[in-house]
């Protein structure tokens, strides 16, 4: 999952983009609405994170041109407004959740992981694939019925190729979908991550190279050894 976060306080804006890492989740800020609207242009999000009162367009701008857009991306607005009539602006604006300030950060990561299961109500909440079963929200993978213990790094990697049915992901998509957009383009953090995912899950590899391409899992365990540990 990546997040983009919308709060004009820098440390707060920090300290919740590394609370989410820590859950596998990918975050990026924008520190005023000018700032968000140019990263939802550029970047695929899964949900935006708004705080109401930013310089620049508004939160509540922000959220009305998300709504626009069509991209039935989840919102959930941060704020300090607890109100109802505040709360009850916001959903009429088109927010999907709303959490006031001061909050824990534990019930952040519950509310968009469940909303991260409603945006994706068309497949099923755990996904299955050439023996593998991944649960997204018990964080749990299985091999062919075995458990397989994963790094959060690792996990977030292998629910992208799950999420792409046997589908190529090339390197620097899985490092902006995985990662975050301060990740260096140029490191070897992807290749590092998926041989050391191929041995967690061992053999038949089900991880395959496609050279100059990306990745993908492959159902046929005979066929996924071509992969092997090339990055």
């Amino acid at each position: 999952m990546r997040v983009l976060i919308v709060e004009d306080e820098l440390y707060m804006a920090e300290a919740i983009r590394d609370g989410l890492r820590l859950e596998a989740i990918a975050a990026d800020i924008a520190g005023d609405g000018d700032a968000a609207l140019e990263l939802l242009n550029i970047n695929a999000y899964d949900i935006a994170v708004l705080d109401r009162d930013i310089p620049g367009p508004s939160g509540d701008e922000v959220a009305r041109r998300i709504v626009a857009s069509g991209s039935g991306m989840p919102v959930l607005m941060l704020t300090a407004a607890d109100r109802l009539d505040d709360k009850a602006s916001g959903f009429e604006l088109g927010a999907d959740d709303y959490l006031t300030k001061p909050f824990e950060l534990q019930e952040l990561v519950l509310r968009l992981r469940a909303l991260d299961r409603r945006r994706a109500h068309s497949r099923p909440p755990v996904r299955e694939i050439g023996g593998l079963r991944l649960d997204p929200f018990r964080r749990e993978v299985y091999r062919d019925g075995r458990y397989v213990g994963l790094t959060r790094k690792q996990f977030a990697v292998l629910e992208v190729l799950i999420a792409a049915d046997g589908g190529v992901i090339s390197a620097e998509e899985l490092l902006e979908r995985a990662w975050d957009e301060n990740a260096d383009p140029f490191t070897n953090a992807v290749r590092i991550t998926i041989s050391a995912l191929r041995k967690r899950l061992g053999e038949p590899w089900l991880i395959a190279t496609v050279p100059g391409v990306g990745y993908r899992i492959d159902t046929a365990a005979d066929t996924g050894r071509e992969g092997g540990d090339r990055g």
